[in-house]
């Protein structure tokens, strides 16, 4: 970059009428061709074009406000969606009318696949009976469960720290037990607790232990939206024609056919042997579920179905580890850099690769 004349991240943000953070995240993301850091300052050559903003190009007013996760989520796509929007099928929305997404967790990818695209069918699944409960809860129940937020948001904020936290650690417990002794009339005030414990805990952790009750102690924050009431209106407005299953992945092949986009999440593979991996289930998901997983997506390749999956990259911590390149040696992977925004160890945050891998060309 030497040779080129260039400018800071700030000229570039009056020069296209951006907002410098803009910038910097199109920068990261590399949206602007030859930007390069240098310290911590982006440098951009003058010549460099604008990048297309895909937020705005690529919303369809006639399906609806857009909506976004109500939830945080341990390796949740939304600072990787630009990315994982240019992996999407080209026959998205035309000849492929379905989608499916059998490890929901937060949702980004399906939130944005809805604020998008007019589809005919779609399916969503997890493990997690009290992530699903929340989903179906907000689909079935939205308007009772924002009263009931409204309510604990009001509580929780005219608190000071040490009430707020005395608060917490009896709605956690409050959460358990109605855990342990599973009943349909509690769903609201399940869900209810579900967002509010998500929105209050430590980095916005999902964790349970051994007898799988949740086990993240509180955080520490000074105005936190519990109640996000237009965008939980919103959602429920889009989830209505959406089958939302409790279950494993495999439940959705009656759902899945040719004409079906399918997006898998699962559970990372663990970057080294001693990683502090967080377990979402009492469950764990080990190579062997990888290796079951490359299987299903076998056969759904033999269906038709376009199949896209996220997975960690084994070569963060060593090179020479081939796991997910001979799994998927059948498909089209790529390398991608991400953030690491959930972290109980502030050095353990920063850019790591991570793949999207697709049974189709892109």
């Amino acid at each position: 970059m030497t040779n080129l004349k260039i400018i800071s991240a700030k000229d570039a943000s009056k020069k296209w009428n951006i907002t410098q953070r803009r910038v910097a995240t199109l920068c990261s993301e590399g949206k602007i061709n030859g930007a390069e850091m240098i310290g911590n300052m982006w440098l951009i050559p003058t010549d460099a074009k604008k990048p297309i903003d895909g937020r705005i190009t690529r919303f369809r007013p006639d399906i609806g406000a857009p909506v976004k996760p109500f939830i945080k989520w341990a390796g949740g796509k939304s600072q990787i969606l630009n990315y994982i929007r240019q992996i999407y099928p080209k026959e998205l929305g035309k000849t492929i009318k379905k989608y499916a997404e059998p490890f929901i967790g937060g949702g980004a990818v399906l939130f944005d696949i809805l604020s998008n695209y007019d589809l005919d069918e779609v399916y969503i699944s997890d493990i997690n009976s009290e992530l699903i409960n929340t989903y179906q809860t907000i689909k079935n129940e939205c308007t009772e469960l924002i009263l009931s937020l409204s309510v604990l948001e009001n509580e929780y904020l005219s608190l000071c720290d040490i009430d707020r936290k005395k608060l917490f650690y009896t709605k956690r417990n409050r959460f358990n037990d109605l855990k342990m002794h599973q009943n349909k009339k509690n769903n609201v005030e399940m869900a209810t607790l579900f967002i509010y414990l998500n929105k209050t805990c430590f980095n916005g952790l999902y964790r349970v232990n051994s007898k799988g009750l949740y086990n993240v102690p509180s955080g520490v924050y000074k105005n936190p939206t519990i109640c996000d009431s237009d965008n939980l209106s919103n959602i429920s407005e889009k989830l209505q024609n959406v089958q939302i299953v409790c279950g494993d992945y495999r439940k959705s092949i009656d759902f899945i056919d040719e004409k079906t986009f399918v997006y898998f999440d699962p559970p990372y593979r663990p970057l080294n042997a001693t990683a502090n991996f967080t377990a979402y289930t009492e469950g764990l998901f080990n190579d062997e579920n990888q290796k079951d997983l490359a299987t299903y997506v076998k056969q759904l390749t033999k269906i038709g179905a376009k199949v896209a999956i996220s997975n960690s990259d084994p070569k963060n911590s060593k090179e020479d580890d081939e796991f997910f390149d001979e799994l998927y040696s059948e498909q089209n992977i790529t390398r991608i850099a991400a953030n690491r925004m959930i972290n109980s160890k502030g050095d353990g945050r920063g850019k790591i690769n991570e793949l999207l891998i697709t049974n189709y060309h892109l």
